[in-house]
C-alpha cells in the first residue's frame, strides 16, 4: 500500500512554469532551429548507471553522454539548498557539468555557476556554453 505522504512532490505551478519555459524554449532551439547541440531534459537524473541527483532541467550532449548545463528552479526557502547542491554537482560529483544555473521564480534572481570559475556574479542568466541569455526565456 502506497500512503499519500510517500507520493508528496514539490512541484507547485510557478515552479513548473518556468521548468516548462525553460524546456520549451531550449527544445525548440535543439529540435527545430537546431542552433544548440544539447538537448534538454526535465526531471531526469543525471547519471542513469546509479541512482544520481536529478535536477529540474538538464542539458546532455547526446555524442558524449555527459550532461553539460543543470538547473534548479527554487524559491527564497529553497535557495541555499540549490545553491549547494548545484555548486557540489559540479565540482564535487565530476559528472561533466560545465555550468549550473539556480532561478529563484518569487525574487527573479539568477545564480549562475560554472566549472572552475565558480560564481558567476555579472549576467549570471547568461549562458557561455549556449551563448544565450537565457532570461530572456522567462
Amino acid at each position: 500500500m502506497v500512503h499519500e505522504d510517500e507520493m508528496s512532490v514539490y512541484g507547485p505551478k510557478d515552479h513548473q512554469r518556468v521548468i516548462s519555459k525553460l524546456n520549451t524554449r531550449l527544445g525548440m532551439l535543439y529540435y527545430v532551429d537546431k542552433v544548440i547541440e544539447l538537448e534538454p531534459f526535465p526531471e531526469t537524473m543525471i547519471d542513469e548507471a546509479k541512482a544520481s541527483a536529478v535536477p529540474d532541467l538538464l542539458l546532455y550532449d547526446n555524442e558524449t553522454a555527459e550532461s553539460r548545463i543543470i538547473f534548479e528552479i527554487c524559491n527564497q526557502e529553497g535557495l541555499k539548498k540549490d545553491l549547494k547542491k548545484v555548486a557540489h554537482l559540479i565540482e564535487e560529483d565530476n559528472y561533466g557539468i560545465l555550468e549550473g544555473f539556480v532561478y529563484n521564480y518569487k525574487t527573479k534572481d539568477w545564480y549562475q555557476y560554472r566549472k572552475d570559475t565558480g560564481w558567476i556574479t555579472e549576467t549570471p542568466s547568461f549562458s557561455l556554453v549556449l551563448g544565450i541569455d537565457l532570461n530572456d526565456f522567462l
